[in-house]
């Protein structure tokens, strides 16, 4: 990395990012500086770090007719990640407040595959939310795939993949969600092969959910995108709900809404909000 670089700190529904605007590929991004720039106490401080490159300037396998942009997701302990729901939404109103694009609706790459992302509304004012919707590809779900152990008690849970891996389980009424100790992951048997994303999630009303989860590579996040998007179908999958209208999916962090495409495609629709740029050293 070069000593110094600009970035930009976003979140949405409270999921924070670091976002690092680099169109030529120019940095060589270790999962050491990545750490760094995601400490709490000694960094900026987020859930994961963005860069923003170009597809063919990202070092990576792309195809020939990829999108221009690539969302280059890293978790806040270094790690790759596949896809971030909340990020993409972050991603999208960074390349539009740059100009890097300029129309409302594109596509870019991530490490899931190809997403198309919808600007619905730009802020009135700098430091207010957009509102983005993303595709967020086809779901993949199995249902008592696994078990988690929370507060003492084993549930049966439904796996989902949305380009990244989540186990998704719904808690009896002696559980309070507000009151379960995610400091660290539930215990899960069988134990994944590429870990997951533990969604512990409470029935709030018809096609309503709240939920907290645990991410891969972070602990505790305020959000989760991909996250929402895994327990809105576990719940419509649970609850036999094969209409396809949009759920409500209640975080810490505030509310997003899920959806579907007449081609089964899962959509997520929420805010984005950039809250600060600056220069720092790494």
């Amino acid at each position: 990395m070069t000593d110094s670089i600009d970035f930009t700190k976003g979140h949405g529904t409270e999921n924070d990012f670091v976002v690092l605007d680099d169109p030529e590929g120019a940095l060589e991004l270790e999962a050491v500086a990545v750490a760094a720039l995601a400490d709490r106490r000694a960094g900026i401080g987020g859930d994961g770090v963005i860069r923003c490159v170009r597809s063919r300037c990202a070092g990576i396998d792309a195809p020939p007719d990829a999108p221009e942009w690539f969302m280059d997701y890293r978790n806040a302990d270094g790690s790759l990640a596949e896809m971030c729901g909340n990020g993409v939404r972050v991603f999208a109103a960074h390349l539009r407040r740059t100009g890097h694009i300029t129309t409302g609706r594109f596509e870019i790459l991530t490490r899931a595959g190809v997403r198309t992302v919808d600007i619905l509304e730009e802020p009135a004012s700098p430091g207010g939310d957009w509102s983005v919707r993303v595709g967020m590809g086809a779901s993949r779900s199995t249902q008592r795939a696994r078990t988690v152990e929370i507060a003492g008690v084993r549930l049966t849970a439904t796996d989902v993949d949305m380009g990244n891996p989540h186990t998704v389980v719904f808690l009896p009424p002696e559980l309070a969600l507000e009151g379960l100790d995610l400091t660290r992951r539930p215990a899960l048997e069988p134990e994944p092969a590429r870990g997951a994303n533990v969604e512990l999630v409470r029935e709030r009303g018809p096609r309503h959910v709240a939920m907290r989860v645990h991410e891969r590579g972070v602990g505790e996040t305020r959000s989760c995108g991909t996250g929402v998007a895994a327990v809105a179908v576990a719940a419509a999958l649970r609850a036999g709900d094969e209409s396809r209208a949009p759920w409500t999916v209640d975080v810490p962090g505030g509310r997003l809404q899920v959806g579907w495409t007449e081609e089964g495609e899962v959509t997520l629709t929420g805010p984005a909000r950039l809250v600060a740029d600056g220069r720092t050293l790494v």
